[in-house]
């Protein structure tokens, strides 16, 4: 996990003014008996529940953690960003921190270590009764708005100080009411950011959606849920394996030019266009010529990527 982040901070040519960690779960179905694998009854299956966590702004992965089939409590969550945001502090001391997820993350111990350790966060928070009477009268607002026509679909934002019985303190809560033909639905996020409620909840928190595409690749592109072996050491072997594939097409990615198809496409496409290729590997005495098939058409964009990987930092 550390060698993880070691590799995030070497690759940033300055240091960054913040960095945004976006830290979530998947389900990774398990095949037999397998060490750490239980039964979860939200996913109706015996799985292993790996912790994901992603540098959001470049999409670098930082840590990829094996864990047993069940959702995370307080201590475990605070042990992962314990060592992740200490490693990145070694490195980088004055760096500002901001964590994102789900509302299984914001657990009451996780805020507090993120207080005490001058770490931003804005997790989900779930709803409850008194949560959802704090909004009644935002909600019937904008149900009213759109009946009267303002728009198809009305959002309205709040803000207020709440604390649960877990919490030994009242957090800032975000709240986001949305009426549509739907009905109404009402959700919330706590954070110790300052912002207006909209930008929060619409610029800092929607955006954390793109960390299930950064697992998506992940998982689907780069078969990292192929998790069969018995032993937990080796399937945590394997997903090591799998982030330095993850690596690798990100860093051939990044040298596919700004305008390029190639700099947005998913890693499926890289591998298949790239790395899944027939051809014939020829090792001379001062190079290595690869011979592909006169068909292949991606002939051009290939040697312009290895010129560019070729080239010294």
């Amino acid at each position: 996990m550390i060698d993880g982040v070691a590799q995030v901070c070497d690759s940033f040519e300055q240091v960054p003014r913040r960095i945004v960690l976006d830290i979530d779960d998947t389900c990774d179905p398990a095949h037999g008996h397998q060490q750490l694998a239980l039964f979860h009854a939200y996913y109706d299956e015996r799985c292993f529940l790996p912790i994901h966590i992603y540098e959001a702004t470049s999409g670098k992965p930082v840590a990829v953690i094996l864990r047993p089939g069940k959702t995370p409590d307080g201590t475990e969550v605070v042990l992962v960003l314990r060592h992740v945001i200490g490693a990145i502090r070694r490195r980088w001391p004055k760096v500002d921190i901001l964590v994102r997820g789900d509302s299984h993350y914001g657990r009451p111990e996780a805020m507090a270590w993120c207080e005490r350790h001058r770490v931003a966060y804005v997790f989900g928070l779930a709803g409850n009764k008194v949560l959802l009477a704090r909004v009644t009268a935002l909600a019937e607002t904008a149900a009213l708005e759109r009946v009267e026509g303002e728009a198809a679909k009305v959002r309205r934002y709040d803000e207020f100080r709440y604390a649960a019985k877990s919490w030994n303190v009242e957090r800032r809560v975000i709240a986001r009411v949305e009426a549509s033909d739907q009905g109404s639905d009402s959700r919330f996020v706590v954070t110790n950011l300052r912002g207006a409620p909209r930008w929060l909840y619409e610029d800092v928190c929607c955006a954390r959606g793109q960390a299930e595409n950064l697992i998506k690749a992940h998982k689907r592109h780069l078969a990292s849920d192929r998790t069969s072996c018995s032993k937990a050491t080796a399937n945590q072997f394997r997903l090591v394996l799998h982030t330095a594939a993850y690596w690798l097409l990100h860093t051939l990615r990044g040298l596919a030019p700004k305008r390029s198809f190639w700099r947005d496409a998913q890693f499926d496409t890289l591998r298949l266009a790239f790395i899944k290729v027939a051809g014939r590997v020829t090792e001379l005495a001062t190079r290595i010529k690869v011979a592909l098939p006169s068909s292949y058409p991606y002939r051009d964009s290939l040697i312009l990527l290895a010129a560019r990987a070729a080239k010294p930092p």
